[in-house]
């Protein structure tokens, strides 16, 4: 475990995720509903504008951690002194120990995902990540189906005002950290920022996501070193191909009792077969 001493500090800046309107229904009536707050945020490491990233708020500094873990930025928390939040100014200055403070080749080169809000992955990661297979995991059946039932309880900001993808970090069938954003990536960023400060592994975890299973979602999940990849949602060609090559088991239209497994299926142990209902024809994903 990284030290207290050795962390960064960080402010406690996260903001309120929505705000009230007056819509019109179908009947003409006026109702008063709320509205997922939408905030810009400027990322500056030693005082070099990185990226402006569009958030609700609620985790400004694990998502300022996160997106520059993921992105290769920095290969231990230790470089980094302070992450301060300023809302007025709708910037997050990063201070480092003074370990790598010039960027310029990294942001020179850039490839622009299918995230919300057009994600980007920054300098070679890409080639990093032909070098990078995660651990060997097995998941049963049944802790697929007990997961997605706790996952019910959660999707708070979407179940009152829409508008947002939810992530979470799982232990077996028990939510560890969930978080709710405007876009996949951000939430993904989000709990990578939660793993790196507390110093948690991911090779025992299963990661879920309400969004698409594309290349980007399965690049974030494979530097995070989480072998297992579970949505609601379908996935991208692309999504497949990263999953096949990093060895993470994907598994989309996972809902109820029903799940399709793209990639990986001999780590899932299909022990809830007595409930099995029969195949239906013409699945699409």
């Amino acid at each position: 475990m990284t030290s207290k001493s050795q962390k960064p500090i960080l402010t406690n800046a996260g903001v309120s995720f929505a705000s009230p309107a007056i819509a019109v229904d179908e009947h003409g009536q006026k109702r008063n509903i709320e509205l997922v707050g939408e905030r810009a945020l400027t990322l500056y490491v030693d005082k070099q504008e990185i990226v402006t990233l569009m958030t609700i708020g609620s985790h400004p500094e694990l998502l300022t951690l996160g997106y520059l873990k993921n992105q290769g930025f920095f290969e231990t928390i230790e470089a980094i002194k302070i992450v301060q939040v300023d809302w007025e100014t709708e910037a997050v200055a990063v201070v480092t120990h003074g370990a790598h403070s010039d960027f310029s080749e990294q942001l020179a080169q850039r490839t622009v995902t299918t995230g919300c809000g057009q994600g980007t992955v920054f300098g070679r990661l890409m080639e990093k990540l032909k070098q990078i297979q995660v651990p060997d995991f097995s998941i049963k059946q049944s802790t697929i189906y007990a997961a997605l039932e706790a996952l019910r309880e959660h999707n708070e900001v979407y179940k009152r005002a829409g508008a947002v993808h939810g992530c979470a970090l799982c232990s077996g069938n028990q939510i560890d950290f969930f978080v709710e954003e405007v876009g996949r990536h951000n939430a993904v960023d989000i709990i990578a920022g939660y793993m790196w400060l507390n110093d948690i592994s991911g090779e025992d975890k299963i990661f879920y996501t309400t969004g698409r299973l594309t290349s980007e979602m399965v690049i974030k999940v494979t530097q995070m070193g989480i072998p297992v990849l579970l949505s609601r949602s379908g996935a991208t060609q692309m999504g497949l191909e990263m999953a096949q090559q990093s060895g993470v088991t994907l598994i989309s239209r996972a809902k109820g009792r029903h799940f399709m497994i793209l990639n990986g299926a001999e780590n899932v142990d299909l022990d809830d077969l007595m409930h099995k209902e029969p195949p239906l024809n013409n699945i699409q994903n």
